[in-house]
Parts: C-alpha cells; sequence; structure tokens
C-alpha cells in the first residue's frame, strides 16, 4: 500500500467547487476567451510578454521546434539536446527532421554540462540548443547566456518540471526564446492536461498560434492576419480557413484553463511548500547522497528530491525499502535518453560519465505541498537506515 505517493493532485474541493458553479453558467468550453485570460495572467506571473496554452507539456516542446521551423530563422537544423530530461524534449527534433547531437549532463544541477556544450558549440555551430531545467533545480545561467552571446544560438528552455523555480528575480522558463511549460498532474499545478509555451518574441508567438491550431491565420493579432490574407491575395470568403503552415490541432480548452486561473492563485504558496520539503531532504540526506547543487541565489521548485545512490546495488537496496515503507520511488527521470532505444537506434549509444550514473543510480523521493516536514523527515530516514 502507498502511504507516501511521488505526486498528489493539487487541483482541490475548492477548485472543484468553482468549476461546477462554472460550469452550470452553460460556459462554452472549446478555447476562448478563459483561455485567453489564461495565457495573459500566466505571461504577467512569469515576467514574459507572451504565452499560448496548448493540450500538454509534450505538445508545447514540439511547438517550439516547429515554430521555430515556420519561422524562417535557422542557419541550420541542427540542435544541442540534452542527456537528462524526458523523451518529448529530444523526439520532436528527430520527427521535425533537425540534426540533434546530445551533451552530457553538469555534475552539479544535471542540465546541460557547459564545457561540453561549448565544445559542440564550437564544432557544430548549432542554431539551436534544448535545455531541461532539471526537476526544478535551475541551472548555472549566466554562463549559459554568455554562451548565447557568444554562440548566437536559439535558447529553448523546457521548464516542464521546474514552475516556480527562479535564478535571482528571474524566474525559470524566462531565459529562453521560447519555454515549455507542463500542467500535467504531479507536476507544480495542474489543468488535468496542459501545457504552456511563453515567449519574449511576438513573431515566436504568432508562429506558435498559427502551428498550435492547423496552421491558418484565425488566431493571431489583425495586423499579422491582414499580412498574410494580402501577401497571398486571399478573398474575403476564404480568410479565415486558409492553412498557412502545416499545423497541428493542439489546443487545450477552456475548462482546462479554468482551472489554471484557479491554481495560478495558489502556486506561490504551492512553490514555497515544495522548496522547503526540498531543502529538508538536502540537510539530511545531503551529507551521505548526491544530490543536486545549485547557485546561492537560486529558488529550487522540484517536482521531486532526485537522489544517486553509490551504485545499483545500493539503490535496489534503498528501493525496496522505500517500497516496504509504502514510499512511492521511481527512476531518476528518464535516466540517460542516450542509453534509451529511441535514441541508440538512430544514432548509436552516448554513453556520458554523469548522465550514466544518474541513469543507473538515480531515484526519486516524494515532494508535494500536500507532505508536512514529519514527512519529509521519516522518508529520509528511510533512506538514510537503508543506504548505510
Amino acid at each position: 500500500m502507498i502511504r507516501y505517493p511521488l505526486a498528489q493532485d493539487t487541483i482541490d474541493r475548492e477548485d472543484v467547487r468553482r468549476l461546477i458553479q462554472w460550469l452550470e453558467t452553460n460556459p462554452r468550453m472549446t478555447q476562448g476567451v478563459v483561455t485567453l485570460e489564461f495565457e495573459a495572467r500566466w505571461s504577467r506571473w512569469l515576467g514574459v510578454a507572451e504565452s499560448v496554452f496548448c493540450n500538454s507539456g509534450s505538445s508545447a516542446n514540439l511547438l517550439m521546434y516547429a515554430a521555430l521551423l515556420a519561422s524562417g530563422r535557422l542557419a541550420n537544423k541542427k540542435v544541442i539536446v540534452p542527456s537528462v530530461g524526458w523523451v518529448t524534449s529530444v523526439a520532436p527534433a528527430i520527427q521535425l527532421g533537425f540534426d540533434p547531437i546530445m551533451c552530457e549532463a553538469d555534475p552539479d544541477t544535471f542540465a546541460l554540462d557547459l564545457p561540453h556544450l561549448e565544445s559542440l558549440l564550437a564544432q557544430h555551430r548549432p542554431s539551436t540548443v534544448m535545455l531541461v531545467q532539471v526537476l526544478g533545480v535551475p541551472h548555472k545561467m549566466d554562463a549559459l547566456l554568455a554562451l548565447k552571446a557568444r554562440y548566437g544560438f536559439i535558447l529553448l528552455e523546457d521548464a516542464c518540471a521546474a514552475i516556480g523555480a527562479a535564478t535571482g528575480d528571474r524566474k525559470v522558463g524566462a531565459f529562453g526564446d521560447m519555454a515549455s511549460f507542463s500542467f500535467y498532474f504531479g507536476h507544480q499545478m495542474s489543468t488535468i492536461e496542459g501545457g504552456m509555451v511563453s515567449t519574449p518574441d511576438h513573431g515566436f508567438d504568432q508562429n506558435l498560434r498559427m502551428m498550435r491550431s492547423h496552421g491558418w491565420s484565425k488566431d493571431l493579432d489583425a495586423e499579422t492576419h491582414r499580412a498574410l490574407v494580402k501577401q497571398y491575395e486571399v478573398d474575403d470568403f476564404h480568410a479565415p480557413f486558409v492553412f498557412y503552415e502545416p499545423g497541428y490541432n493542439l489546443r487545450s480548452t477552456d475548462l482546462n484553463a479554468f482551472l489554471g486561473l484557479a491554481q495560478l492563485e495558489k502556486l506561490d504558496w504551492i512553490v514555497a511548500r515544495r522548496s522547503a520539503n526540498h531543502h529538508i531532504y538536502e540537510r539530511l540526506l545531503g551529507d551521505r547522497f548526491r544530490l543536486q547543487r545549485y547557485e546561492s541565489r537560486a529558488l529550487v521548485c522540484s517536482i521531486s528530491c532526485g537522489v544517486l545512490a553509490d551504485d545499483q546495488e545500493h539503490r535496489r537496496r534503498i528501493v525496496s525499502a522505500l517500497v516496504a515503507k509504502g514510499i512511492e520511488t521511481r527512476i531518476f527521470s528518464a535516466g540517460n535518453l542516450g542509453l534509451h532505444p529511441f535514441w541508440m537506434n538512430r544514432y548509436g549509444k552516448a554513453s556520458f560519465p554523469v548522465a550514466d550514473r544518474i541513469h543507473h543510480t538515480g531515484f526519486f523521493l516524494p515532494n508535494h505541498p500536500s507532505m508536512s516536514q514529519d514527512d519529509v523527515r521519516h522518508i529520509a530516514e528511510v533512506v538514510l537506515e537503508a543506504g548505510r
């Protein structure tokens, strides 16, 4: 029996009560005005100009890659991708014909290893870099942005598991040319299913909106829509249903957006609770186990606390103890993506010291706002006892 789940739903009874009241007004639930309000309020919370709501964080990543292609700004289709992340941080690059080049994991944050990244940038001169902010632990952004300035790449920032994390006064997801977020169950906030792409760039925003909805211009601003109509000499009757790009249908709904608005009201509280739990794990486990390290001015907001055991047998012993005590666990993210068949079958094995250790010895501990500090201490004690 699971007594301490890895995740709990952040949609509570009050959220459901408010949703029922809204549904009783018989609203139109497909994408509409509530979605626009959610996008605007999310952008204000994040501190970025524009945001596009979609049906999942995975779709958000797909939209970023697709919007890049539609933008016409790429000098080449080479993209640096992380070894530690989730498959949908990398899969769209493969699906859309990019040339992905895998990077080792940083020994501290487990995101892109900066010396390896710079060597890949110098060797391959890619147009794009995909950064995953691993588990809500901010990466070394000053150093990464210095590389961006030096090499001129477009930065895609996967913040799907990092909502609320920050470096100084700048939230994670506000660093990239485009950034993705996930509102899936178990993440920092939930819209049941849902995702967001945020960008400071209006051109990317318009490409994202077009690719999200079939490749048409109905969701674009009036000026961009009129320019396309004029460019392609479209008559007024056809104008709403002309497809300018081979797009998708990755829209979410106003129902999901309504939940998102309620989640935003308590998001800062959720961030504080997750951060406090993470610091307890650090204090109790940090001297014995390898946990992610980060800059002093960083705010961590982890979806789970990631821990590295000494070796595979050590991890097996700890995991067995956790399961026996009803504490849910799993492997660290997807481990090293370069060791998965989807990558090896196309590019061969990508093996790196840090990423491989995460793959073979990493595991997750629960972290969510429903947990008490006593819960966190109990879980840490089980890990310490089993890990002697």
